[in-house]
């Protein structure tokens, strides 16, 4: 098995030389990409990568030194096992298997051929998991997800012969496949404080009364409240509760506050519905969020040419990032309905900003929602600061419409638009990022929605809750545009678009499980249900959905 001229051979030293019979019986292996050892025998997705790793090892098995496992392999093995500490499923790494095969290849009685099977099954296995790892299990493309993983094509054969098997540090070489943001490595930390934590929660849940239990008033769960919020942190341990009431009152309640906040809810400290719904959640599926969340941190690009603005959808809630991808300021957005008008998951680049922009009404929105109006009140539009253009954006009329107008507007031959100002549905600033969804961000003069804890009221775009903040921000490596000039331009009475320096990456994602810089760990409900169609695929097991 001759070494490809321009890779580097491996060079572990007292690697198990193969004889011609052993390079025979691996070279079918990796011809027919079956080993029947492995959970999931055929691997054809990885036959070229393993060939490629195999033929740079000169006819010798890279994880078997001198008989026996490699240091190496041992901690390669250690740390698929506990693959689900990553928020991955170790059986898709044969994590329950090595036992039997260590056994069997540490006896000093192995055979060649239990060599040659146990070396190739931790290659394979390894293989899975560094790419599960650092561009996920299942492709963003079967959800319709927009966010291009084709830029983090890896080159695993590479990684294995350069990096793995001669690793002084096993893992800290695997963290370097890994997101390279913040927020994903506080996620996996707090995924392995929940999954001990849901192993310790107390059986059963909170009674729920047929009222709603306010502050003050005797509840009948105060014991089983007060030990759960103890176990999540809400209740510090040193707060003093009256265990000889079954009043629901002080520590308690602020606790409650505490864990309203955490889960979108109105910290009001009432325990209603919705509360007691957060509350009696189960530990397990707190962690399968993080799980879910921490798969969509793989589809992500791993680089970016400028920090990119991230908007999580279920939190409602936009970051700008700085150069260590963390969050340099966030702001309250408002997002699409989660019924007809959900705002997409996607990736796309903000090139320009315009100031006290026109509203073109989609033609979808003109026929459903303003042509109605226009049959009740001809001069509807006027009223709302509306006109009538043409394909070449000519007025056709901002007075009263009359009926063949009205059988334009509909057959598309002609469309509305809302002239600049504060009553303008977008607001002073729109920021332009072109995508196929024909989503963008804007302010709003509905500013009371940003008071809400759930705001999923737009057709699909993005509402800002502090624009000029944004335009300060996208605009910052251009001096002349200070926040002062930005709100001398809001206020003027021009519209006029400001490109950018250069295209700054927008991330549209959806993660219900968020961890803070300070380690506190928020949920949000699942509001587009995406979590359960993911869920879902990956409950089928592998090989997962790639295309």
């Amino acid at each position: 098995m001759d070494a490809h001229a321009a890779i580097g051979p491996i060079s572990a030293s007292g690697a198990q030389q193969l004889s011609s019979g052993g390079v025979t019986s691996l070279n079918a292996y990796l011809n027919s990409a079956q080993l029947s050892d492995l959970r999931y025998p055929n691997f054809e997705n990885y036959r070229v990568e393993s060939q490629e790793f195999y033929e740079s090892a000169g006819d010798k098995l890279p994880w078997v030194v001198n008989s026996r496992p490699s240091r190496q392999a041992l901690e390669v093995i250690s740390t698929l096992e506990a693959a689900d500490s990553e928020g991955l499923n170790p059986i898709d790494y044969d994590g329950s298997r090595w036992a039997a095969r260590l056994g069997t290849v540490n006896t000093g009685r192995a055979a060649e051929s239990d060599f040659i099977r146990f070396d190739l099954a931790l290659t394979i296995s390894t293989m899975r998991y560094v790419s599960d790892l650092h561009r996920g299990r299942v492709n963003p493309g079967v959800f319709h997800f927009d966010v291009d993983i084709g830029n983090k094509e890896f080159d695993l054969s590479g990684f294995l012969r350069d990096k793995l098997v001669n690793a002084d540090d096993v893992q800290a070489v695997m963290k370097t496949v890994e997101p390279p943001f913040p927020g994903y490595r506080r996620t996996v930390d707090a995924l392995r404080i929940y999954t001990k934590l849901a192993s310790e929660s107390e059986s059963g849940v909170l009674p729920i009364p047929s009222k709603t239990v306010k502050p003050g008033t005797p509840y009948g769960g105060v014991a089983r409240l007060q030990s759960l919020l103890h176990l999540l942190g809400d209740l510090p341990e040193t707060a003093v509760v009256d265990v000889s009431t079954s009043d629901y009152k002080g520590p308690l309640v602020t606790a409650v506050k505490h864990f309203q906040q955490r889960h979108g809810l109105e910290p009001t400290g009432v325990l209603d519905a919705h509360t007691f719904k957060e509350l009696n959640t189960p530990l397990s599926e707190r962690v399968i969020q993080m799980k879910l969340t921490l798969e969509r941190w793989r589809w992500l690009p791993h680089k970016f040419a400028r920090p990119p603005i991230v908007v999580n959808i279920p939190e409602f809630r936009l970051y700008a990032v700085n150069e260590e991808y963390d969050a340099a300021f966030s702001m309250k957005v408002v997002v699409g309905r989660s019924y007809k008008h959900q705002t997409p998951v996607f990736a796309a680049e903000m090139k320009s900003l315009i100031f006290r922009p026109y509203w073109n009404v989609p033609l979808d929105i003109q026929r459903r929602e303003l042509l109605p109006e226009l049959g009740k009140d001809p001069n509807y539009l006027p009223k709302h600061d509306y006109e009538v253009v043409d394909a070449k954006a000519v007025v056709v009329t901002d007075g009263a419409v009359s009926e063949e107008v009205r059988k334009q507007l509909y057959s598309g031959k002609l469309a509305i638009r809302q002239r600049p100002g504060r009553d303008n549905s977008l607001g002073l600033l729109k920021f332009d990022m072109p995508n196929v969804y024909d989503v963008y961000m804007h302010g709003t003069p509905a500013t009371h929605l940003f008071s809400l804890s759930r705001r999923d009221f737009s057709h699909g775009c993005i509402r800002l809750e502090d624009p000029v903040a944004l335009a300060a921000w996208v605009l910052r490596d251009k001096p002349e545009w200070n926040t002062e000039r930005i709100l001398v331009a809001t206020n003027g009475d021009t519209t006029f678009r400001v490109s950018l320096t250069g295209p700054i990456p927008v991330l549209i994602l959806y993660g219900t499980a968020i961890v803070t810089k300070a380690g506190e760990v928020d949920f949000r409900d699942d509001i587009y249900g995406h979590d359960e169609e993911l869920e879902r695929v990956l409950a089928k097991g592998y090989p997962y959905s790639t295309e």
